[in-house]
């Protein structure tokens, strides 16, 4: 039976960053498995091909391998995200469908952590839910900033305030989270029929509110 030590020495042909890549893919497919609580440190490693002690030397402990796999996580999809809408030369509606695109098409193509972000690092406690809070912020203020580009061009624009544009970004992120999960799960539905549904839905409501068209209860 290989020792930590004979595990350290075996694997030095491997430089550290390609070997941490391999303990937090096999972490994230735990986590989503089995949860933070249930996951074992035994199987992420026997998952990974190392011995348990390594994983120990290279990360500390399962907290800290915890929040490498959310931070690590949360960069894919938001480094997804911002290529995504990064062109300002777009017009703001086809820049919010290809962010909606690219949001929903890696949630689709990376299931496991999907459910790391969108699941298990909320329901943990800090430090985990603050990681992901961090995540939810910076998408939300990308797409704000969609939003308040679409107002100015329209040309009721001045209808929508400036809290007008960071509820509906707020509302718009929540609700593509809550699709993203529906979607991961239900046989058949496309990362582009999920993004479809949520465009076509937010876009008819903003394109009511930029003409001043507020819902009323009669």
């Amino acid at each position: 039976m290989e020792t930590g030590r004979e595990s350290v020495a075996g694997t030095k042909r491997l430089p550290r960053a390609v070997r941490e890549r391999q303990m937090l893919d096999a972490a994230v497919t735990c986590f989503a498995r089995h949860g933070y609580q249930t996951a074992s440190m035994d199987e992420i490693a026997e998952l990974a091909g190392v011995s348990k002690p390594l994983v120990y030397l290279y990360l500390h402990s399962k907290e800290d391998l915890f929040t490498a796999c959310i931070r690590r996580e949360a960069e894919a999809l938001l480094a997804t995200v911002a290529g995504a809408v990064g062109d300002p030369d777009v017009p703001p509606d086809e820049r919010l469908w290809a962010g909606l695109l690219a949001f929903f098409t890696h949630a689709a193509d990376h299931p496991d952590a999907w459910v790391v972000l969108s699941r298990q690092a909320r329901t943990q406690g800090e430090p985990f839910a603050t990681e992901a809070a961090r995540m939810r912020d910076e998408i939300a203020a990308f797409v704000a900033g969609l939003i308040g580009e679409a107002a100015r061009e329209a040309r009721d624009g001045a209808a929508i305030t400036e809290r007008d544009v960071t509820a509906l970004a707020q509302a718009l992120v929540g609700s593509a989270e809550a699709l993203a999960g529906w979607a991961n799960e239900t046989p058949g539905v496309t990362a582009r029929e999920a993004a479809a549904t949520l465009m076509n839905f937010a876009w008819a409501g903003l394109g009511n509110l930029m003409k001043g068209e507020r819902w009323s209860r009669r």
